[in-house]
């Protein structure tokens, strides 16, 4: 399967929902979902990402995810794959299964509940690094984590594993993406984690976004990541206020709680199924997402 360089890895990369169908993996409609991202002009796929709900999922589901990816996508697009878990071993599974289908890169969360020191972030990090030429990124979300990344991390990372290639930031700091971008030149990649910082962190030079509400408006995101590379910062500025409300709607309740109900209505999942914890929209909840959808003219 082609292989893209590193330099398609930017733009719009959605992290994909995980369909449901009476508890089981809708395997078929995932794949629906990659063609639908890759029509409507994204610039990428993103697999297991916290929208697919990956704890919920099992080792063997979550590495057969990353296969119909691969097998849908074709080449026509990168495909990222989340490998990351709270176990090195767990993580090492993973890595390995998307290794061996020639992903284009990785992206590995900081290690959930464990909380550990950073020097056991870069040890860890570096395990998971050894033996590959893969690119892959960190994924730095600490609301959902508990630990995050300090720079000295980074670059204590970077300097042992050059193929270390950036990060995908969930944060509310844009102040640590002009340092990194400083530390490790504009090369580095630096994705968009969080909607509502979308045009702000790509306008100081974030390359792309990995957002969960591309599930719903794959076209917009593209386009506005387009506009920014082109320079053209008013139209990003006015595409990311197209979506200003759709952005916060995410977070109405736990992502993607209200994006499986959004996608629901517009037809791109057949049921809004969630695994224990989670559970689907309450009626007030599919309520207000009615309205802001009513709003958006879908």
């Amino acid at each position: 399967m082609p292989k893209h360089s590193l330099a398609a890895l930017r733009g719009s990369i959605p992290p994909l929902v995980t369909p449901f169908a009476g508890g089981a993996v809708d395997y078929e409609r995932y794949a629906a979902l990659v063609n639908f991202q890759i029509e409507q002009g994204s610039h990428g796929i993103l697999v297991n990402g916290t929208t697919a709900e990956p704890s919920t999922l099992t080792l063997e589901e979550r590495n057969r995810l990353v296969t119909v990816a691969m097998e849908t996508a074709a080449g026509r697009v990168p495909v990222v794959a989340a490998t990351g878990s709270q176990s090195l071993a767990e993580s090492r599974v993973l890595t390995e299964h998307a290794l061996a289908l020639d992903v284009d890169a990785l992206l590995i969360v900081t290690p959930y509940y464990i909380r550990p020191p950073q020097r056991g972030l870069v040890a860890y990090y570096l395990e998971l690094a050894a033996g590959h030429d893969v690119p892959w990124m960190i994924y730095h979300i600490p609301g959902r984590t508990a630990v995050g990344v300090t720079l000295d991390t980074l670059k204590a990372v970077k300097d042992r594993s050059p193929h270390f290639v950036g990060i995908k930031h969930a944060v509310n700091d844009l102040g640590f993406v002009s340092e990194c971008l400083h530390e490790f030149g504009h090369e580095f990649r630096i994705f968009v984690g969080l909607e509502e910082l979308s045009f702000p962190m790509m306008a100081v030079g974030a390359c792309g976004l990995m957002n969960a509400v591309g599930n719903l408006r794959p076209r917009v995101l593209a386009e506005m990541c387009e506009a920014v590379f082109a320079a053209d910062l008013a139209t990003g500025q006015r595409l990311h206020e197209q979506l200003l409300e759709i952005n916060k709607a995410v977070f109405f309740d736990t992502n993607p709680i209200p994006m499986k109900y959004m996608m629901k209505k517009l037809g791109l999942l057949t049921d809004n199924e969630h695994r224990l914890p989670m559970m689907s929209a309450t009626p007030e909840l599919a309520t207000k997402l009615d309205g802001v959808l009513a709003r958006a003219g879908l």
